[in-house]
């Protein structure tokens, strides 16, 4: 609360008793109003945001989302300072149609091969693409997109920032024109910074992103930064006369009398090309902590004048866990000053590689830190449930592992953390079916596994996913769907899993090339029109009823011996019951309902049609994996 400080000054007269009680009066509505302020604020900071309990994710990978602006496609110069540090000849921007393994004419000239020269690849994915196709991922019913990085960086991924406060000048559309303005500003000093071509364009589609009802939240990657990034060139280049040389963990400095270089820093997890940001015990040190804060502040009120309407609504933040908490208690405070609604999820999953074992993120998740984290945990068990063969657990053991999530997390975290079954660092969610057995705990690069398959789902590992989808737009928490699941991508892991948008207005290659030129299926590529439906049908199903993301969730049945699974999500007088049947065979399932619940009327949401309701138990017939959403009408 404000300090009050009343002074008093004698002047040899007297001051009148109604005008002390009404100074009193005063001064104690202005005290109950800083401090009604003040707790405002507080109970702001610690509590998840009510639009993200109903929310429905869509990740974008800029990238290799969609080419809407051909004027601004990378060259040669753009990626000069990404891995392998390389000046390809002849390189060209590559084929979004294409066959996704078939070595280009670049490529091919050394025989390094696919996954040497994989990242060297770019596409042409920009904002404008993203602005042409907002009606697209509007129709499909999401209510948030969440972005991979968009600052300026010379990789496809953008987790090597050069800097922060721009957009990436091949996003925008004038590449050319934003770099001419970078050179007239200092990184250092955000009163010099302007707005490049890109940046107006992201403002824009912020704007636009929000007239449609959605919000937006973007990467911030403050744990690294990228070997072009300004100020780590400052230091590669002064050495120890560099201003910024505390920013960064220098383990040794060039030695000018010798040919070599011997200069030597801390990177991310031992990768040279992501010089990590010096930490003490509190997080990031002065100078880069004060350079972040001035990013936060400048992408959520972009016109700086207190309306963040025009500014991002959000963060995810890359490899969170690896930055100290304190640093991100700060970070909740900065960006709730500015928007007391906004989101922070953490990128919170990694393995402990020599047993499995997945962190729990609930240091992370009591209010003072993020609001959610990206439910890796839950994916996990999820397909281990409906995917897996070999280690395939049962009914009763999802339930129970997913109740032991569930209790690890404050009750309203549970209904905001992104429910993900893929994204730009695990396989494609198909291919994870088709390669069961397969987890976020085993490599699934195909450099490490040679024997993962390739090819094209079939018929019913695609149902296999349609019960995913389902099941993922009725359980507790965030639905998040990575770009192009709904429309039946398939890929392995890194960067198999980052290949271009399939689109409907597209004719693609057939894929029929292997990265080791193993023999594989002549593979159609196109857009899947079903998944896209039935991806849309589940989320306005889930949007359009409030039981499904804000609702209690009580277990109903966990069959082992039939491999099905039933819950029931209420929430004031609407019940929902969702029954999955994950075996192979059609089969009559029975779901008993309590004295209440057997008083309702029942009817299915996906089709329509009424349910049998006898001996106390919804009864129905479902094909082989498949599943129901039951909606119970009527009072209690």
């Amino acid at each position: 609360m404000p300090m009050i400080r009343l002074i008093l000054v004698n002047t040899n007269k007297v001051v009148p008793s109604r005008h002390l009680a009404i100074l009193a009066f005063s001064l104690a509505v202005f005290s109950h109003a800083a401090f009604a302020r003040n707790s405002l604020l507080q109970t702001n900071l610690n509590q998840v945001p009510a639009w993200a309990k109903s929310a429905v994710w869509y990740q974008i990978f800029p990238e290799r989302f969609r080419n809407g602006d051909r004027k601004n496609d990378p060259t040669v110069t753009d990626i000069l300072g990404s891995w392998p540090h390389e000046d390809p000849k002849a390189w060209h921007v590559s084929k979004w149609t294409g066959d996704w393994y078939e070595l280009q004419s670049w490529e091919d000239a050394d025989n390094k091969g696919f996954y040497y020269r994989a990242q060297q690849r770019r596409y042409g994915g920009d904002l404008q693409g993203v602005l042409d196709k907002l009606d697209y991922i509007s129709d499909l019913g999401i209510t948030a997109i969440y972005f991979n990085p968009l600052f300026e960086s010379p990789s496809l991924h953008k987790y090597d920032a050069t800097l922060y406060h721009h957009i990436d000048n091949n996003f925008g559309p004038d590449p050319e024109g934003d770099r001419k303005i970078w050179e007239s500003e200092d990184p250092a000093d955000p009163s010099t910074w302007k707005w490049t071509a890109a940046d107006r364009l992201f403002l824009k589609l912020i704007e636009e992103i929000h007239k449609r009802g959605m919000k937006i939240i973007i990467d911030g990657v403050f744990n690294h930064v990228g070997v072009t990034f300004w100020a780590f060139r400052d230091v590669k280049e002064k050495g120890e006369r560099s201003l910024y040389k505390d920013w960064f963990i220098i383990k040794k400095w060039d030695d000018p009398s010798t040919p070599q270089d011997e200069f030597d820093y801390a990177g991310w997890s031992g990768v040279r090309d992501l010089p990590e940001l010096r930490e003490n015990e509190n997080g990031l040190v002065a100078g880069p902590r004060e350079h972040v804060q001035h990013i936060v502040n400048r992408w959520m009120d972009p016109n700086a004048d207190g309306d963040p309407t025009d500014g991002i609504d959000g963060w995810r933040l890359d490899v969170a866990e690896m930055v100290a908490i304190p640093f991100w208690r700060d970070f909740r405070k900065w960006v709730r000053a500015v928007n007391p609604d906004a989101y922070l999820v953490g990128e919170v999953w990694w393995e402990d590689w020599n047993n499995g074992v997945m962190f729990n993120a609930a240091p992370w998740l009591q209010g003072d830190v993020f609001d959610a984290v990206m439910n890796y945990r839950w994916a996990r068990e999820t397909g281990r449930f409906f995917k897996d063969r070999k280690n395939k657990i049962s009914a009763t053991e999802l339930d129970r592992r997913l109740a032991a999530i569930r209790g690890d997390y404050p009750e309203d975290v549970n209904y905001v953390l992104m429910n993900l079954m893929d994204s730009h660092d695990t396989d494609r969610l198909s291919s994870q079916i088709v390669n069961s057995d397969t987890h976020y705990d085993k490599h699934v690069n195909l450099n490490d596994n040679p024997d993962y398959d390739v090819r094209k789902p079939t018929v019913d590992e695609l149902r296999t996913q349609q019960l995913i989808a389902l099941f993922q737009m009725t359980y507790v928490g965030a639905p998040t769907v990575y770009y192009g699941t709904e429309a039946g991508m398939w890929g392995a892991d890194d960067p198999d899993e980052r290949k271009p948008m399939l689109w409907a207005d597209m004719k693609f290659d057939n894929e029929s090339h292997h990265p080791f030129g193993k023999a594989r299926p002549d593979d159609v590529n196109e857009f899947n029109a079903d998944m896209f439906q039935h991806y849309k049908k589940l989320i306005s199903i889930r949007r359009t009823n409030p039981a499904l993301a804000i609702g209690t969730y009580t277990p109903l049945v966990a069959d082992d011996t039939n491999d099905v699974l039933a819950f029931l999500s209420s929430y004031e007088s609407q019940h929902i019951v969702v029954v999955v049947n994950n075996s192979m065979m059609a089969q009559s399932v029975r779901v008993p309902l309590n004295d209440h619940l057997k008083t309702l009327r029942w009817k299915g949401l996906l089709d329509g049609i009424a349910v049998d309701v006898s001996g106390n138990s919804l009864r129905m017939t479902l094909e082989a994996k498949s599943g129901t959403v039951i909606e119970g009408e009527g009072s209690l």
